[in-house]
């Protein structure tokens, strides 16, 4: 009848508008994870695919001894559980990690060096135990500051002589005053340091070390 058509029609009409809503709404959210994420791998992309878009950057020194091979990946270990409390902005675990870092390096050996990693490693020795030291003792946002100079220590002695792990070289454009600034993670999602929760997600992975 006339009115059962109708009926249908509405029920048609409604069912039309819920899918054209819930289309753009889908749009918009991920619209908005666009705008949110800095990140340049895309969310739908698997691992692999992912991975071939970043730049693979091997160590300068293939020839490393085993021990400074285990110095390195101690202090690359205690540098991501700066990066991590600072992400999760942690003062007090910031503090502690970066405390063993001072004290690993104080301990080792650099008689196992060649004079060319030694040359190398002078280079940066004095640099990175004075940020690691400031942030083992000052409140969350200098320990921030120092940790920009502290990320590119530490990514300098990768770079030379590897992590013994997998590292992901991230860049955030904001951090420092919007100077830019660096970070090395053990992993490709983006986690901030410098901001933690109020811009978790703002930046880059770069390279990756392998």
């Amino acid at each position: 009848t006339k009115h059962k058509k109708m009926k249908k029609l509405i029920l048609v009409i409604t069912a039309a508008a819920f899918v054209f809503i819930s289309c753009n709404s889908n749009s918009s959210n991920t619209e908005d994870h666009s705008k949110m994420n800095h990140n340049d791998s895309m969310p739908m992309q698997d691992n692999a695919m992912a991975d071939k878009d970043v730049k693979m950057v091997a160590a300068t020194f293939s020839n490393v001894d085993p021990a400074v091979g285990a110095f390195i990946k101690s202090l690359v270990q205690n540098y991501i559980g700066v990066k991590n409390a600072l992400t999760n902005s942690n003062e007090a675990e910031a503090a502690a990690a970066s405390a063993k870092i001072t004290e690993a390096m104080k301990g080792f050996d650099k008689s196992l060096l060649t004079a060319e990693q030694k040359k190398v490693y002078d280079d940066i020795e004095s640099d990175l135990k004075e940020h690691a030291e400031h942030i083992a003792k000052s409140k969350i946002d200098h320990q921030r500051e120092h940790f920009s100079t502290m990320s590119t220590d530490v990514y300098d002695l990768v770079k030379a002589f590897g992590a013994g792990m997998t590292l992901y070289h991230d860049h955030c454009p904001m951090a420092n005053d919007n100077k830019g600034a660096m970070w090395l993670s053990e992993s490709k999602d983006i986690r901030n340091p410098y901001f933690g929760e109020k811009m978790m997600t703002c930046g880059s992975v770069e390279e990756m070390f392998k």
